[in-house]
């Protein structure tokens, strides 16, 4: 999209949420952002979750300008611009130094406008897609192709695996200059057609927390997280990839509950303890365990991530049964329908066996569903120019 007589140009992407189903928590390097152990994750589709990301550079522009959700805000975060730092030192390399006349300016001032389609902050990955998509329009501005999970990476660590679509490992890497610290695909978002994810928001609150400052608490001061980085993760990685590959939901599931639940552990080993679970996050758990148990198998998984927001798994067959199972145990509002927003469920018969054995009744109201139907692919580039989030001035 270049306007070269305007001097202004100006690149759309969206780009996707991911979650973990192997957790990241705790960084060894918090200037890199390079992690204490490796992290596996789902990247959700974009139909309902995404971020979109206008980044513009013009001759005119006369400082770098950001905006949030149609909100100014501070482009000087050391984040924002270690990215922007990162993707001009690539673009200028790839220029060998030399000024490309035909290239945009790396002088001209930047303004970036970012939009989510859903709370931010609230435990719903929003960093992660946010500097994934921030990165790929930087990147598409200059005319950069090459892998950029590793710039990203500076922005928010998990914003690495958004840079993929379908199943992304986060590679803990060896080297203290991070340079192997990067996200790659172990499966596309084809590989597995019948899964499904459901999102349970419980709150969304900004987190009592955030993810920064509490995973570096439990750095410091959690005996739990240390073996966890050491001992526990690297099996669970190796066994998490394979029942990826062998589409083994029973293995899949169990193994995403376990691990979700050991995180939660390490928040509760720091000191002082973190609580991102509330008390409607735990009896989802014990919904999902009663629903489990009364089909003699795992049909649903859940896993949480720096938040009281449930995220569920499920195999397509199943996903109308558990949605009817959590309407009955959590009434919605008075607004009818709004819980199950966007979900074309058919909506299930639940036998009384069922009914009985599992619904608890009376539980305080989950107030959305917000479904990301399935795995989906990494960042898009977005063709239609009234689609971009600054107009031909470099202005919202």
């Amino acid at each position: 999209a270049m306007a070269a007589e305007r001097g202004l140009a100006m690149a759309t992407c969206t780009a996707p949420v991911n979650i973990a189903v192997i957790k990241y928590w705790g960084k060894r390097d918090t200037d890199l952002i390079l992690p204490i152990n490796s992290s596996l994750s789902v990247t959700l589709h974009q139909d309902q979750l995404k971020t979109t990301t206008t980044a513009a550079a013009s001759r005119d522009f006369t400082e770098d300008r950001l905006w949030l959700n149609g909100k100014e805000a501070d482009v000087g975060h050391p984040r924002v611009q270690a990215c922007l730092r990162e993707v001009r030192r690539l673009a200028r390399k790839r220029r060998g130094g030399g000024e490309d006349t035909a290239a945009l300016s790396l002088s001209y001032k930047i303004h970036i406008a970012s939009e989510n389609n859903f709370p931010t902050a609230a435990g719903l990955a929003s960093s992660a897609a946010g500097y994934a998509c921030l990165v790929s329009a930087l990147a598409r501005l200059y005319g950069l192709e090459e892998e950029l999970s590793e710039v990203a990476r500076r922005g928010s660590g998990s914003a690495c695996r958004s840079m993929f679509g379908g199943f992304v490992e986060w590679q803990r890497g060896e080297r203290p200059d991070g340079t192997d610290s990067l996200a790659l695909q172990v499966a596309p978002e084809t590989h597995w057609p019948e899964l499904r994810v459901l999102i349970l928001v419980v709150s969304g609150e900004k987190k009592p927390v955030g993810s920064t400052a509490g995973m570096q608490t439990s750095v410091e001061t959690s005996p739990l997280l240390k073996h966890r980085a050491e001992v526990v993760v690297p099996e669970r990685l190796a066994q998490m990839m394979q029942h990826i590959r062998d589409r083994d939901f029973e293995g899949f599931g169990q193994l995403a509950m376990r691990d979700s639940n050991q995180f939660h552990a390490t928040c509760l080993d720091t000191f002082p303890p973190i609580f991102y679970l509330t008390d409607v996050s735990r009896h989802i758990i014990a919904l999902a365990h009663r629903y489990n148990a009364h089909h003699g198998h795992t049909k649903v998984a859940y896993t949480f991530d720096a938040g009281p927001n449930a995220v569920i798994f499920a195999l397509a067959d199943t996903v109308a049964e558990f949605v009817e199972v959590v309407r009955r145990s959590f009434p919605p509002a008075t607004n009818g329908d709004g819980f199950i927003r966007g979900l074309p469920v058919g909506s299930a018969a639940l036998s009384q066996e069922l009914v009985a054995a599992v619904v608890s009744m009376g539980l305080p109201r989950v107030p959305d569903l917000c479904p990301a139907p399935q795995p989906g692919p990494g960042p898009q580039l977005v063709d239609d120019p009234s689609q971009h989030l600054l107009g031909a001035d470099g202005l919202p």
